[in-house]
This record gives structure tokens, C-alpha cells and sequence, in this order.
């Protein structure tokens, strides 16, 4: 049997941007699943940004720490449901705080998984969003989060 040799996917001569965040590069993904199940075909550097990485790449750093145990499933429901709805847990919500406390869960392993990969800016990466004085999220998903250059 040969052996497969894997390279890397070369990616665009553009400048490549860092997700901010976590949560941003999964509602990237999140968003990225939705227009291929539409028909579109997706890949890293389609969009007006260069992106570190494709999709899967984020998908697969997930599946691989509910693999390994260190998020369980009530985790990956949580985060399927709220990236579908594109929105964070909202822990002031009494159905939503233990939503919220397992979403914390999950970016925070997440979080170092991506950073290791380069695909999370470390000096951005904090995934704990703050309330401002109208009790709305102070959270700004920066860059661009579309999945393709539609």
C-alpha cells in the first residue's frame, strides 16, 4: 500500500487575517456549512479575505476535542444550535446560563486549539464578551465573516 503525501493548500498572495476570536471563526464555519449545503463552493481564500485556514479546519478542531473528551455532546449541541441562530448564549437568560457556562466551555478549548494552529490572533482571542450600559452585548465580530465571495 503507498503512502499518502499530504501538502499544504496553498492560500492566496494576499495578506491572510486572523480570526479575532473563537467564536468568530465558528460562526465562520457556521455560516460556511450553510452556503454549501445552498450549493456553493467554499474554500479558504474565495472571500474578500484571505483566510488562515478552510472551513473544515475548524470543524475538525472540534470533532477532535470531543473525540478526545474534552467537550461532550450537551457542548456540541450547544454550539450547533447558537451558530445556526448566530448568536451567543445570553447568560442573563435563565434558560440560557447553563447554555452560556457550556459555550465558555467550548471556546475556551477551542480557543487554544486554534491559537496553537494559527488561526486565532492570540492578542484577540479572549471569547468573553461584556454587557455595556443597555444591557447589550459589547462583542464586535471584526473582519469579514461571509463564507464565500458571493
Amino acid at each position: 500500500m503507498t503512502q499518502q503525501r499530504l501538502f499544504p493548500k496553498p492560500l492566496g498572495c494576499g495578506e491572510v487575517t486572523l480570526f479575532a476570536s473563537a467564536a468568530q471563526a465558528w460562526f465562520w464555519f457556521v455560516r460556511c456549512q450553510a452556503a454549501r449545503i445552498e450549493g456553493a463552493r467554499v474554500v479558504a481564500d474565495a472571500g474578500e479575505v484571505t483566510r488562515p485556514c478552510d472551513p473544515d479546519d475548524v470543524y475538525n478542531a472540534v470533532m477532535r476535542l470531543w473525540r478526545g473528551g474534552v467537550i461532550g455532546q450537551a457542548h456540541l449541541q450547544v454550539l450547533e444550535y447558537y451558530g445556526l441562530v448566530e448568536r451567543l448564549p445570553d447568560r442573563r437568560v435563565v434558560a440560557e446560563s447553563h447554555k452560556a457556562d457550556l459555550w465558555q466551555e467550548a471556546m475556551q478549548a477551542l480557543r487554544d486549539v486554534l491559537v496553537k494552529r494559527g488561526i486565532v490572533d492570540p492578542e484577540g482571542a479572549d471569547d468573553d464578551p461584556e454587557f455595556d450600559e443597555s444591557g447589550e452585548w459589547n462583542y464586535e465580530m471584526q473582519g469579514d465573516v461571509s463564507p464565500c465571495d458571493l
